[in-house]
């Protein structure tokens, strides 16, 4: 890996301060907050690994991020092998098989680092979705294509499938022995994932960390690996977050630590019940939200609390915007968006409460995966829950390993009927939901009229998401945002867009066990053309189903406002249909 100059290097010598522009009540309960923290011994007890800190469970077994940025240095000779190693077989391509952890950050590396010469460009895959894994086929060309194979358990369903269709794959188009030499794998020492690549004869294997759960593993293997294979510089990303570490450390004082000013903010916010943290970034930091929505979802939403991370939701004017919110400025000096100032600025002199942080260029994000991570732990200790668990998570893996079972054993997934049809599109909802909606819809017995119940539901301080288990394309995200707009816009309430499966390993936990203050529009449709996985009886088309259904139920038996739209085989035409009645519903 190439290393950058001595200017690069010394670009972030001192951590970029955050900058709070709170409104009065706000600013002094962050004050109060970050006086207690302080009073606590809160930052010596973090390094200390004391579990009273959170819930007195099995924190302490999960704090190895906090020296990860020193330890994963030991790592560099193999990184650089393996960074000479794509450049002298000439692979051009690389693509990233895994969930949740494993991809989040990796695709934050992809859309915010150029490829430099000689290296690979980097495609994240993080869905069971038959278009999208297709669109990878489609420009995939074998001789020059590494696969990076990431899950730290090694026994991620996702993934597992994923492995299995792409080496079978490469096997019929280069051969066994070649096709192994074109995978890597990233995971625990001793896991499924670990013997089978042993077995096969992966090119290499890198081990994860234990002591570090996914979603706080940016500076290890499974973030690493795809920065080295891109040609970034590894080395100085470890040396900007080591400078955020230097600044963290037992005997600092807490209102001089970034991550803690920024997690005494959030959890104070949170409390007074600003729980939806709104992230607007410049452009070439966007991707960087989808990571810390992870983080934050997945580590705060439990015991019916936590921070609702807003990611990529477009910047209304102030009067859109209840008292639930606290926006979020990561804002980089080169590459910064003038209308995102100026309203970022005309919130502020409305009143609402803002965070700014500063980023020098793209090499900074190492100093954001530690102040975010640290920021994380802290608010969870103000908010009373474990950060380092999911215990929520599961449930929507079950319910959707139960109806994989029953294809297996009737050949068709169990599902409901449907209260509505007309148009190509069916509605489908529990009893409790089902009922609410006919009696709000009263005499209009449509999809407006349903919709329209559905969305008037929402109160100030509830959240609106839709959904989405259609492929991630550009298209359906603009028809997506264009919805969530107007909801936002005509209910005042915030908004999430999400793509499912990717979401059940980040927000999804939030979903769950945060909050019921969520109302959730789950859309799905049939695969106009599936794709068969080796070795199993059931098709990707047949596992996305089996997993919306899944958290469909789950979301349901939660008690939760759910309302699942299927837009049949036709997808696109399905889904403008879809946006044009819930424009007419929201305006009716």
């Amino acid at each position: 890996m190439k290393r950058r100059s001595h200017a690069a290097r010394t670009a972030a010598a001192i951590p970029r301060p955050v900058r709070l522009h709170l409104p009065r009540e706000l600013e002094l309960a962050t004050s109060k907050t970050l006086a207690e923290w302080q009073a606590a011994d809160g930052l010596r007890r973090i390094h200390e690994r004391d579990a009273a800190l959170w819930t007195r469970s099995d924190e302490p077994s999960w704090l190895g991020w906090l020296e990860a940025p020193f330890h994963e240095k030991a790592n560099l000779p193999r990184l650089r092998a393996l960074e000479d190693e794509v450049r002298d077989r000439g692979l051009t391509r690389a693509v990233l098989l895994g969930m949740g952890g494993a991809s989040l950050w990796p695709d934050v590396l992809s859309r915010s680092f150029p490829v430099a010469t000689g290296h690979a460009a980097l495609t994240v895959l993080d869905s069971t979705d038959p278009a999208e894994i297709a669109a990878v086929v489609d420009r995939l060309v074998p001789e020059k294509t590494l696969f990076i194979v990431s899950s730290k358990s090694g026994t991620t369903l996702e993934t597992d499938l994923l492995e299995a269709f792409f080496h079978e794959l490469m096997e019929e188009r280069l051969g066994s022995l070649p096709a192994a030499s074109r995978f890597v794998a990233v995971t625990d020492a001793g896991s499924p994932l670990a013997r089978r690549a042993r077995l096969r004869g992966y090119a290499h294997t890198f081990h994860t960390v234990p002591g570090i759960d996914g979603r706080y593993a940016a500076l290890t293997s499974p973030g690493t690996v795809p920065a080295a294979v891109m040609g970034v510089d590894v080395e100085l990303l470890l040396e900007r977050a080591a400078v955020m570490v230097g600044a963290s450390t037992k005997s600092t004082p807490p209102g001089d630590c970034p991550g803690v000013v920024l997690g005494t903010a959030l959890g104070a916010a949170a409390k007074a019940g600003r729980d939806k943290v709104t992230i607007v970034a410049s452009p070439p930091m966007a991707a960087l939200g989808a990571w810390i929505e992870q983080l934050l979802a997945e580590s705060t939403g439990k015991r019916a609390t936590g921070l609702l991370p807003v990611d990529r939701e477009p910047l209304g004017r102030a009067e859109v915007y209840g008292s639930d919110r606290i926006f979020v400025y990561l804002r980089l000096d080169r590459g910064f968006d003038r209308g995102q100032d100026a309203a970022v600025a005309e919130l502020e002199a409305a009143g609402q409460p803002t965070v700014r942080i500063a980023l020098t260029d793209a090499y900074d994000l190492g100093q954001e995966v530690y102040r975010w991570e640290l920021a994380t732990a802290v608010a969870a200790s103000i908010l009373g829950v474990n950060p380092f668990d999911q215990p929520d998570v599961e449930a929507s893996k079950t319910a959707a390993r139960q109806r994989m079972e029953a294809y297996d054993q009737a050949g068709e997934l169990p599902d409901d009927a449907p209260f509505f049809a007309d148009a190509g599109l069916a509605l489908y909802a529990d009893p409790a939901n089902r009922e609410a909606l006919e009696r709000g819809a009263a005499g209009d017995r449509t999809l407006r009229g349903y919709l329209r119940a559905h969305f008037a539901r929402l109160s100030p301080g509830d959240y609106a998401a839709l959904l989405a288990w259609v492929d991630r394309s550009e298209a359906h995200e603009r028809l997506l945002e264009e919805m969530r707009r107007a909801v936002r816009d005509h209910r005042h309430v915030a908004t999430c867009v999400e793509f499912g499966p990717r979401y059940l390993h980040s927000t999804g936990q939030m979903y769950k066990g945060g909050p019921g203050t969520g109302e959730y529009l789950q859309i799905t449709a049939d695969e106009p053309e599936d794709l068969p996985i080796p070795g199993y009886t059931f098709t990707f088309g047949i596992v996305e189903q089996a997993q919306a259904l899944g958290d469909f139920a789950t979301l349901s038996s939660r008690g939760r406002r759910a309302l699942r739209v299927h837009l049949g085989r036709e997808v696109d035409r399905g889904l403008n249909t879809l946006a044009r009645a819930v424009h007419e519903a929201l305006a009716a």
